[in-house]
Order: C-alpha cells, then sequence, then structure tokens
C-alpha cells in the first residue's frame, strides 16, 4: 500500500514508470504497468513503484495507451473538489496575462492540471472538449459545467465532441452540442475581438474548438509588419488576411478550397470595415502555389522501373539478447515482452553473400553487427566476419567491420579479434559512472560502469599499441 494515507485504488508501476514521473513526466505509459487492481474506468488513482512507494494521484484510463496522468504528488480523496479548485486557478491566472481580446484558453488540459479538459472563452460563449473517462464522469462534467458557469457566467456552454477520441477512450458516442445556455434562444454564435480586430463564432461549426487562439501574437506580429501584398493561403475565417490588411498592406489575397470558409471572411472583413483591396479566392492551395511558383501543369509519371541500387553496407543485429537491463530500453530491459532470440549462423552467412556478392569489383563495403548485446552471439559474430574476409578477397573488394557492445562482455580475445579485422568498435556508455549507473544497469540493478571499464582495457591497450607502431 502507499506509504502515504490514500483510500483510492492503488495502480503500480514499473521502474522506468517511476523514474519518468521523477524526471518531471506527467504521464504513464500501459507498457509501464504493473498492476490495477481496483482501478475503474475514468477514477482517480494512487500511484505506486513496484516496492509500493507512494508517487502521487492520477487518472486512470481503462483504454488509452496513457494509462495515468498524474494530478497532483499527494493524496487526492476529492476529484470534483480538486477540478474545481483548478478551473478557479486557471481562469484566475487568465485574468492576470490575457490582453486586447475577450476570446483565449480558458483551461488547456495537463498545461493546467486537467488532463483531459479543453475550454475555450469567445466573448460570452464558451466552448469545452472533453477527451479523457476521468474528465467525461459525471460528477466531474457536473463540476465542470457549474463552475465555468458560476465564475465565467457564459450566455452558452458548447461542448465539441472529436469522435475518434471518444472512440479510443472507450466513450459513448454523444453529438457536438449545448451543455448549458439560455433556453430561449439557444445561444451558438458570438462575436469576439482579437488584436482590435472583430470575429463572428460559431460555436458548433468550423475546426477545432471554433477558432486558432494560439495565433493571437503571431497575428499580431504579421499586422505590424505587413505592407505591399499578402497571401492568406487556407484562410479559415481570415485570421491572417485582415490582420495584414489592417496592418498596411495594400492587396490580399484570402485564398481557400471551402466556399463556406471564404463566405465567413467575407463576412468578416465586411464587419472591420477592411473588404476593399481583398480578393476572396476559391482554389486548392497546394494547386494555386504550384501555378503562381510556374510550377504547375498536368502531372507527369514516370513509371519506367529503376535499377536495384547496390548495397554497401548491411547492419545485422545478431541478437536481441542483451544482458543489462537499460531503464530507456525499447525493449522492456531487454525482455522484448517474451523470450528474446539470437540470429542464426545460416542467415547471417546469407547476409554477408547478398552484401558482398551484389558489390562490382572495387567497391567498399561495410559490415556492422549489433544487438540487444551482439556479442551475447559471439560465435556468429566471429563466423560472419571471417565468411566476409574470404567472399570478399575473392569478389575483389575492399570490406570494414563495426560493432556497438555495452562493454560487459568484451575479453581480450575479442580484442585479438577486433584488431586483427579492423573493426571500428562503439561503446555505448551513458556518461560519468553514476549517470551511467542510473541508466544501464544490470537486470538485478546493479550499475555496469565499473565492468565496462576494466573489459575495455585489453582493447584499448591494443589501440594504443597500434598508434604506436604506426607512429
Amino acid at each position: 500500500m502507499p506509504s502515504k494515507s490514500s483510500s483510492l485504488p492503488v495502480v503500480k508501476i514499473s521502474r522506468r514508470g517511476a523514474r519518468r514521473l521523477q524526471e518531471g513526466h506527467v504521464w504513464v505509459y500501459r507498457s509501464d504497468m504493473v498492476s490495477a487492481a481496483g482501478a475503474a474506468p475514468g477514477t482517480a488513482v494512487s500511484v505506486t513503484d513496484e516496492r509500493g512507494k507512494f508517487l502521487g494521484t492520477a487518472l486512470y484510463s481503462s483504454a488509452s495507451q496513457i494509462a495515468i496522468r498524474m494530478i497532483s504528488s499527494h493524496p487526492v480523496d476529492n476529484l470534483p473538489s480538486l477540478v474545481r479548485e483548478r478551473i478557479r486557478a486557471a481562469i484566475s491566472y487568465r485574468e492576470r496575462v490575457v490582453r486586447n481580446t475577450d476570446a483565449y484558453r480558458v483551461v488547456f488540459s495537463e498545461a493546467d492540471f486537467l488532463p483531459g479538459l479543453i475550454v475555450d472563452r469567445y466573448h460570452d460563449l464558451l466552448s469545452v472538449q472533453v477527451l479523457t473517462q476521468a474528465m467525461d464522469a459525471e460528477p466531474v462534467r457536473q463540476v465542470i459545467v457549474c463552475e465555468l458557469s458560476q465564475q465565467l457566467k457564459p450566455a452558452s456552454i458548447a461542448e465539441r465532441v472529436d469522435p475518434r477520441i471518444r472512440e479510443l477512450e472507450q466513450l459513448p458516442a454523444r453529438p457536438s452540442g449545448l451543455i448549458q445556455g439560455e433556453v430561449q434562444n439557444e445561444k451558438t454564435s458570438t462575436v469576439f475581438s482579437m488584436n482590435g480586430v472583430r470575429f463572428h463564432y460559431e460555436a458548433l461549426e468550423g475546426q477545432k474548438t471554433g477558432a486558432f487562439l494560439d495565433q493571437r501574437e503571431n497575428y499580431a506580429a504579421a499586422a505590424a509588419y505587413a505592407h505591399g501584398e499578402a497571401l492568406d493561403v487556407f484562410c479559415y475565417q481570415g485570421e491572417w488576411a485582415m490582420h495584414a490588411k489592417r496592418g498596411g498592406a495594400e492587396r490580399v489575397i484570402a485564398l481557400d478550397a471551402s466556399e463556406s470558409a471564404l463566405a465567413a471572411t467575407g463576412r468578416n472583413l465586411e464587419r472591420n470595415g477592411l473588404a476593399e483591396g481583398v480578393e476572396l479566392r476559391k482554389a486548392d492551395a497546394f494547386d494555386a502555389l504550384l501555378q503562381q511558383s510556374g510550377l504547375g501543369g498536368p502531372p507527369l509519371i514516370d513509371d519506367t522501373p529503376l535499377a536495384p541500387p547496390t548495397t554497401h553496407a548491411l547492419s545485422l543485429a545478431v541478437a536481441q539478447k542483451c544482458n543489462l537491463g537499460c531503464t530507456y530500453c525499447y525493449a522492456q530491459q531487454g525482455e522484448f515482452g517474451g523470450a528474446a532470440k539470437n540470429m542464426a549462423l545460416a542467415d547471417a552467412e546469407r547476409a554477408v553473400d547478398l552484401l558482398v556478392d551484389g558489390a562490382p569489383p572495387g567497391a567498399r563495403l561495410n559490415l556492422a553487427f549489433l544487438g540487444g548485446e551482439p556479442l551475447v552471439n559471439r560465435p556468429v559474430v566471429q563466423a560472419a566476419t571471417r565468411r566476409a574476409v574470404e567472399r570478399a578477397e575473392r569478389r575483389g573488394v575492399a570490406i570494414t567491420f563495426s560493432i556497438t557492445t555495452n562493454g560487459t562482455l568484451l575479453t581480450e580475445a575479442d580484442a585479438d579479434f577486433f584488431e586483427t579485422h579492423g573493426f571500428a568498435v562503439t561503446v555505448s556508455l551513458d556518461g560519468p559512472r553514476a549517470a551511467h549507473d542510473a541508466l544501464r544497469p544490470y537486470k538485478n540493478g546493479r550499475g555496469s560502469f565499473d565492468t565496462a571499464m576494466r573489459r575495455l582495457e585489453p582493447l584499448l591497450l591494443r589501440s594504443a599499441a597500434c598508434r604506436s607502431r604506426r607512429a
């Protein structure tokens, strides 16, 4: 059980997941979950490491690959109350920093410690997106609507639904629509202002939540620099075109393939007295840009088969297996979620033949060995190297070799073999001892730095002797 008092279900995560949280990440993926007994979809859970140490409170999803999203480093026994506090904090912050607009993002998911909740304000309307099981739970939804209504007093609150997200989160389908509003007229449209430019807004139409509010400062910069001619491609509702015209551009082309987008741009231009000197053009943006660049015309497809390219280098993953348990390993600390395998000698020989026999005389080739840890499959590395040398001499080509190793399995015999065949040896080290041992331990947790350093000595001595002979 968690070391800090909590009545919540416990989700236990792997060492790798715990380290990610300690480094500041706020998500844990399903592959790093060890157990989640008693955790219901969309509920708050206590998160612990494999030893039971409490790491914080998170929102649990039974469907998403992002299994838990952290909300606090402390126990949380009342999620609706926490959501209420976080919404108030988000609104207070915007009141301090937002200027020159009555349209802005009120709540931005993880940035406001409310994972899966998006709230945008457009003058007297609010647009909400719910993207996770936890934020869709009825007690939390009620708090969201109630707190937004009390704090911001909007005429309406509209929910914009992303069907694909709800499907991925295994949430029941629901349409976009008003979830709070004026009963008599069901207000779904308004006019908002941004940088002194006024825009018409339809809460249940358009892209995303309705407008691209994150571009507000960029719109203002465009207005400051605009002069001469300007082109607004994918103009949508004309945000760039109007800022450019208002900033001083003499002629502006607003281009979009959508009739409704161009109509909205036209209405916004008229509303702001900026229509003169602005051309609305319906066209596919890519075709129009190609035409303007002199690259238009019918497409030419040359379907003449290409000659297969000559192979000059080949990397052989001779071992899935690895003797370390690196914390960032994509193969789940070297286990691949099951039994790891080594490359068979017959497969390595076929690969060598493919590389050498297809090369023209005089070619320069390279054969690389990697893994896992390639020295786990030392016999195949050595046999493939000898075969490559023999066939390269017969073919009249030059071949070099390279290997990437963690260094912990190197022997004096390996050093002799690598020197004999001119191997370029790359040893994977992750910094000084403390950093390396934290990231690249053995599977039992013991550090590997000292072993790698000791095993490297024969290789380094041979390299130094080689340089001395050359001098």
